[in-house]
């Protein structure tokens, strides 16, 4: 009953942007933290960013800052990821996955991940 389905991927050119989705359904956003999460082929997962849900504490990893913000809309129990000026080095599949409360930059400490989402950045 507990899912996370993520969507917006696709493929763009360089310097392009996107705007990806995280719904949630059999649970409310309101007590929990979502992160997001990328790996390529040959890479180890990566922690990109993560918006908590009572104190709205957001963070971001080093790669994307000032080119990628979080955001939540907890009437529709969503949360996005709005991705700018877009390098080939983003290419990877995106996942969202959430965790009680407080953030996390680990995936172990995830409780529910989505199914994921392949961006490709390439000209």
């Amino acid at each position: 009953q507990v899912q996370l389905v993520e969507s917006g991927g696709g493929l763009v050119q360089p310097g392009d942007s996107l705007t990806l989705s995280c719904v949630a359904s059999g649970f409310t956003l309101d007590y929990f933290a979502i992160g997001w999460f990328r790996q390529a082929p040959g890479k180890e997962r990566e922690g990109i960013s993560c918006i908590s849900s009572s104190i709205s504490r957001a963070y971001s990893a080093d790669s994307v800052k000032g080119r990628f913000a979080i955001s939540r809309n907890s009437a529709k129990n969503t949360v996005y990821l709005q991705m700018n000026s877009l390098k080939p080095e983003d290419t990877a599949v995106y996942y969202c996955a959430a965790r009680s409360y407080d953030c996390s930059g680990y995936g172990d400490e995830y409780d529910t991940w989505g199914q994921g989402t392949q961006v490709t950045v390439s000209s």
